[in-house]
C-alpha cells in the first residue's frame, strides 16, 4: 500500500470517528423519535386511539419544532376526524398551522395542508363533520393570510366555496365568489392571465350555483364566458363540471343535440379525471340520445363502449335497448323494476318525456289496422291509464298525424278513411291534364282542326277528360288505330 493510500485512509477514518462522537446524542434523539412515529403508524388500524397518543408524543420528543412533530400531528388529526373527534382536530391542527411559519419549507406545508383539507372534505358525511371543516378552513385562511400565501388562500377559499354550496348558502357562495374574482384580476379589472386556472374553478362553482337555482340567463352567460378561457390548463374534473352544468342548460331548453355534445364532453372529462359521477353523466347521455329519438347506440363510441356492460349503468342499457326495438313492455319493465334509476332529480324531470314519445309510437302502432276502436282496448293493451290514451291521440289527431274523431261520451274513436278521396282527386288530376293535352294538339296546334259540328261533341267529352272520336287532319278523318297502324282514313 503507498503513503498516499495510507494518508486517504487514515483521514477518512479519522473524520468518520469525529463525526460519530460530536452526533451521537443528536443522532440517538432522532432515531426514537421516527421509532415512536413508526410504532405509532403500525396501530393506527388495529388500535387508533393509542396511535393518536403515540402521534402526539412526537412533537414532545423535539427539543424545537421540526419534521416529525409536523408528521406526527398530521397523522393525529385524521385519525381524529375519522374517529369524529372533532374537537381535539381543531385543537391540534390549529397547533400543526403553528410548524408552517419556520419548522417546515414552504411547498411542504402548503401540499401537507392541501392534503388535510382534501380529506377531510372527503370525509364529511354530517352536519357537525361540516361544521369542523368550516373551521378547518377559517383557521387555514387566518393562518395564511399573515404568511402571504396566495395561491393557498385562493385554494382554500374556493373548498370553503364548495362547502357553501353544498349546505346551498347561496349567499356565502356568493360572497366568497366575489372576493375570489377580485383575487384573479389585474389593478385594472381585467382577469389575469396567469390565475386562469383559478378562475375556471370559480366559474365551475358559480356554475354550478346557478344550474341549481335554474337561472339559466346568468348560467349560459358564465358558460360561454368559461369556455372562452385559453390561459389555462384546467384539471378535467373542472371541465366535467362545466359541460355536465351546460349540458343540463341545453337540456331544459330542449336542445337536444348540444346537450348530448356536452353531456359527451363532460363524460371524457370525468373519465380522464377518475371522477364517479362519469358513472352519472353517462346516464345523461343516454338520455339525451333517447330524447333525440336517434338511432346511434350511444355505447358505440371508443370512450363509452368499456362501460356498456357495467352494472351500475346496466339499467339504462337495458332502456335504451327496448327505445331503439320500440318495446313498449319491456321499456316499461326496465323503469318498473329500476326505480333507483328515477332517484336522480335531473332523470326524473327528463324520463317523462321519453316515455311519453315511446307511448306515442306505440299507440300509432297499435291503431293502424283499424278503422273505429276503444280507448280502453288501447289502454289495455299498452298498460297505461285511459286518460293518458285520450291525450295522446288528441295530439295526434291536432298534430294531423292521425286523421279521426275522439267520441268522449262513449270512449270510442273513429278513423276517416281517405284512401277513396285521394284516389279521387287523382283521377280527377288526371283527366284534368288529359283535357288541357286534347286543348293543346287538337285546338291550338297548326295543322289539327276540327270538323264541323266535331267543336261541341269535342268540349262534351273534353269535360269528362277524352277527345274526340274522330277529327279531321288536313282534310282526312281521324279515326282510333290499332297499335302500329295508321290512325287516319284517307
Amino acid at each position: 500500500m503507498s503513503d498516499d493510500e495510507d494518508f486517504m485512509q487514515d483521514s477518512d477514518q479519522e473524520g468518520y470517528d469525529f463525526e460519530y462522537e460530536e452526533d451521537d446524542d443528536e443522532e440517538s434523539g432522532d432515531v426514537d423519535i421516527e421509532n415512536k412515529y413508526y410504532n405509532a403508524k403500525q396501530m393506527k388500524a388495529s388500535d387508533p386511539e393509542a396511535a393518536i397518543e403515540e402521534f402526539l408524543g412526537v412533537p414532545a420528543l423535539e427539543t424545537e419544532k421540526g419534521d416529525w412533530g409536523f408528521k406526527g400531528l398530521k397523522q393525529a388529526i385524521k385519525l381524529e376526524f375519522k374517529l369524529g373527534q372533532y374537537d381535539k382536530a381543531v385543537e391540534h391542527y390549529t397547533e400543526l398551522l403553528t410548524y408552517v411559519k419556520s419548522a417546515v419549507t414552504r411547498n411542504y406545508s402548503e401540499k401537507s395542508i392541501n392534503n388535510i383539507l382534501d380529506y377531510i372534505e372527503k370525509g364529511s358525511e354530517d352536519e357537525k363533520a361540516g361544521h369542523c371543516m368550516e373551521e378547518f378552513y377559517s383557521h387555514t385562511l387566518q393562518s395564511f393570510q399573515s404568511t402571504n400565501n396566495e395561491r393557498l388562500w385562493l385554494k382554500t377559499n374556493i373548498k370553503l366555496s364548495k362547502l357553501f354550496l353544498d349546505r346551498k348558502d347561496y349567499a356565502g357562495v356568493t360572497k366568497k365568489i366575489r372576493e375570489l374574482h377580485a383575487a384573479c384580476e389585474k389593478e385594472d379589472g381585467t382577469e389575469d392571465p396567469s390565475k386562469g386556472t383559478y378562475s375556471l374553478e370559480i366559474y365551475a362553482l358559480e356554475i354550478q350555483m346557478y344550474a341549481e337555482t335554474k337561472n339559466n340567463k346568468q348560467l349560459k352567460r358564465l358558460y360561454e364566458r368559461a369556455l372562452k378561457v385559453r390561459s389555462a390548463v384546467p384539471h378535467p374534473k373542472i371541465m366535467g363540471i362545466i359541460r355536465e352544468c351546460g349540458g343540463k342548460m341545453h337540456m331544459s331548453e330542449e336542445n337536444w343535440k348540444d346537450a348530448q355534445s356536452d353531456f359527451f364532453e363532460s363524460f371524457r372529462n370525468y373519465d380522464e379525471a377518475g371522477s364517479l359521477q362519469r358513472i352519472q353523466v353517462l346516464k345523461y347521455l343516454v338520455l339525451t340520445t333517447m330524447l333525440m329519438k336517434s338511432d346511434i347506440n350511444p355505447f358505440e363510441s371508443q370512450e363509452t363502449k368499456p362501460y356498456k356492460n357495467d352494472p351500475r349503468i346496466a339499467a339504462m342499457t337495458d332502456l335504451v335497448d327496448a327505445y331503439q326495438r320500440d318495446d313498449i313492455h319491456q321499456y316499461e319493465s326496465v323503469l318498473n323494476n329500476n326505480k333507483d334509476l328515477l332517484s336522480d332529480t335531473f332523470i326524473a324531470e327528463n324520463i317523462d318525456e321519453v316515455t311519453r314519445n315511446m307511448r306515442t309510437k306505440a299507440v300509432q302502432k297499435l291503431i293502424a289496422p283499424y278503422t273505429r276502436f276503444n280507448l280502453a282496448f288501447i289502454g289495455k293493451a299498452l298498460k297505461i291509464p285511459v286518460s293518458e290514451v285520450q291525450d295522446i291521440l288528441g295530439f295526434l289527431i291536432v298534430d294531423k298525424k292521425v286523421n279521426g274523431k275522439i267520441n268522449q261520451q262513449d270512449g270510442t274513436v273513429e278513423i276517416e278513411d281517405n284512401s277513396d278521396a285521394e284516389r279521387l282527386r287523382a283521377m280527377q288530376a288526371w283527366t284534368s291534364a288529359i283535357g288541357s293535352l286534347y286543348h293543346t294538339v287538337f285546338t291550338d296546334g297548326e295543322g289539327f282542326r276540327p270538323s264541323d259540328g266535331m267543336d261541341e261533341v269535342g268540349n262534351t267529352l273534353n269535360s269528362f277528360g277524352g277527345a274526340g272520336p274522330r277529327a279531321v287532319w288536313n282534310g282526312h278523318k281521324l279515326r282510333k288505330g290499332g297499335k302500329g297502324k295508321s290512325a287516319y282514313l284517307p
